[in-house]
C-alpha cells in the first residue's frame, strides 16, 4: 500500500485548527496529532515544580527566564510519559488523563511562553516526527509545515481575523463552564500572536507551498470540505 500524506495544519489561536483537523482526521482515517497539547503537557507538569511555575507564569517573555529554568523545562519534555489516545483527542501524563486540564486558559499562557524556548521544542521535535513517520497523519499546530515536517505532502495554513478568533475562544471556554470575558480573551490572542511571530525557535510563519484559508466567514463543516479536497487531489496526483 502507498505511503499515505502528512497533513500539517498551522495557524494562530482561534483560527478553528483543532475543530478542522479533529474532522479531517476522521474523514481520512488518518492519525492526529495535536502539538500544541504536547507544549500544555510540559506546561502542566511545571505545576509539580512551583517554584518554576511561578517564574513562568510572572515572565512577561521567556528572556526573562534563567538558564538553569530553559534547561530544566527541556529535561520535563524529555522525561514526560505522554500517552495519546482516542485517534490523538485525549492525552494522559502518567497514566493520568489530563485532557481538560490543559485546556485551562493560564496553562495555554504558560504554554505559548515555553513553546518559545528552543531548547523545549528540540525536545519534542523527535516525539512528533515519530508520530509523522509512517505518513497518514493530520497533523496541526504553529511550526508543524515550516519545521517539524517541512516535507508534508499537503500543508495547510488556517487563519481568521482576530474579532472572530476571540468570539470562538470566548464560546468555547463558556461552553465549558469556564469564565471568559470576551476583551480579556482578545487581549491574550493578540499577545500570543505577539509571542508566537518573534519568537526566536520556529516563529508562526505561512509555510512555504501552504494552502492558505480564511476561516472567519466559513462554517466548521466548509473549512473541513475545502481541506479534504486539497488532500484527495494531492492523493489523486
Amino acid at each position: 500500500m502507498a505511503r499515505r500524506p502528512v497533513v500539517t495544519i498551522d495557524g494562530p489561536a482561534g483560527a478553528g485548527k483543532s475543530t478542522a483537523s479533529r474532522a479531517l482526521a476522521e474523514r481520512l482515517g488518518f492519525t492526529y496529532l495535536d502539538t500544541g497539547a504536547l507544549y500544555r503537557a510540559v506546561a502542566l507538569a511545571a505545576d509539580d515544580d512551583p517554584g518554576l511555575a511561578a517564574r513562568i507564569d510572572a515572565s512577561a517573555d521567556v528572556a526573562q527566564l534563567a538558564r538553569a529554568d530553559e534547561t530544566r523545562l527541556a529535561a520535563i519534555a524529555r522525561a514526560l510519559p505522554i500517552v495519546f489516545s482516542a485517534n490523538g483527542t485525549r492525552l494522559a501524563i502518567g497514566g493520568r488523563d489530563v485532557t481538560a486540564e490543559i485546556r485551562r486558559p493560564e496553562i495555554g499562557q504558560r504554554a505559548s511562553k515555553i513553546s518559545a524556548l528552543a531548547a523545549v521544542r528540540e525536545a519534542l521535535l523527535d516525539v512528533q516526527r515519530r508520530i509523522g513517520a509512517a505518513g497518514g497523519v493530520v497533523a496541526e499546530g504553529r511550526d508543524v509545515g515550516s519545521v517539524v515536517f517541512p516535507d508534508a505532502e499537503v500543508k495547510i495554513f488556517l487563519t481568521a481575523d482576530v474579532q472572530e478568533r476571540a468570539r470562538r475562544r470566548t464560546a468555547e471556554l463558556l461552553a465549558r463552564g469556564l469564565p471568559a470575558d470576551g476583551a480579556q480573551v482578545r487581549h491574550e490572542i493578540e499577545s500570543r500572536d505577539a509571542r508566537d511571530a518573534a519568537r526566536a525557535a520556529a516563529p508562526l510563519v505561512c509555510p512555504e507551498g501552504a494552502l492558505v484559508l480564511d476561516s472567519s466567514a466559513l462554517s466548521a463543516e466548509a473549512v473541513v470540505a475545502v481541506m479534504l479536497d486539497a488532500v484527495t487531489t494531492r492523493e489523486r496526483s
